[in-house]
């Protein structure tokens, strides 16, 4: 069985990978007989625009404001579309047991990791990596220290109210 890590940029990836000792090559990801550790290229998913919601609002018009949708879908962003599916298929790996968010620590950071697990329908715990610096013993510190990722839902929430608010 593995574990799945997901960061935020490559680049965070290949140094989280060169401490867990996961060297090993795939397509978007790197890998050992423990972890698989790939990455977003920041937002891979996003809340739907207005006219992909309603075709009322493909042309702007006062009296349809304000546009207050009872719920604002998901969708996954064109340019990113392909490592996206890779990290879903990754999460739906039966040899993945367990997956750890590894996203920068932050609001933005838990928002771009709990978009893609939810639009990816993923229902495998996970935990939080929440580290500030990217030194191998930062790194490994990190790992010793994981905590479930229930415990920063209050975090992604103010994430998400901010993501909305935006759009609205």
């Amino acid at each position: 069985m593995a574990i799945l890590i997901i960061a935020e940029k490559p680049s965070v990836g290949r140094s989280i990978a060169k401490v867990l000792g996961a060297n090993k090559p795939g397509e978007g990801y790197l890998c050992n007989d423990s972890y698989l550790v790939t990455w977003a290229f920041g937002h891979l998913v996003a809340l739907c625009e207005p006219d992909e919601i309603d075709e009322r609002y493909k042309r702007w018009n006062r009296a349809a404001l304000p546009i207050l949708p009872g719920e604002i879908p998901l969708k996954v962003l064109p340019k990113t579309k392909k490592q996206f599916n890779l990290i879903k298929k990754l999460l739906h790996d039966q040899r993945v047991q367990r997956v750890v968010c590894a996203t920068d620590s932050g609001r933005e950071g838990e928002l771009i990791f709990r978009y893609i697990y939810q639009m990816a329908k993923c229902t495998k715990p996970f935990d939080r990596l929440w580290i500030s610096s990217m030194t191998d013993a930062a790194i490994r510190e990190g790992f010793a220290n994981l905590r479930p990722g229930r415990e920063y839902d209050g975090l992604y929430q103010s994430a998400q109210c901010r993501s909305r608010a935006d759009w609205l």
